[in-house]
């Protein structure tokens, strides 16, 4: 577990240094889409999960 949340960590740096620099290459999409992978498999993916879950009720509940 302490492995596979280090990775996520540092995949997580790796894809906000990415996205600051304004150039996603191919490289830097492949570290995005690990970054997800990781996320999916942690302890982590629950909460992810209901958090957008929520949010997406909330979005779906607004009226125009």
């Amino acid at each position: 577990m302490v492995i596979s949340l280090s990775v996520v960590v540092l995949l997580l740096v790796l894809a906000w240094i990415f996205m600051r620099g304004g150039g996603l290459k191919v490289s830097h999409a492949l570290v995005c889409v690990l970054l997800g992978f990781y996320l999916a498999s942690s302890s982590l993916a629950a909460t992810i999960h209901n958090g957008i879950s929520a949010t997406a009720n909330v979005v779906g509940g607004l009226k125009p």
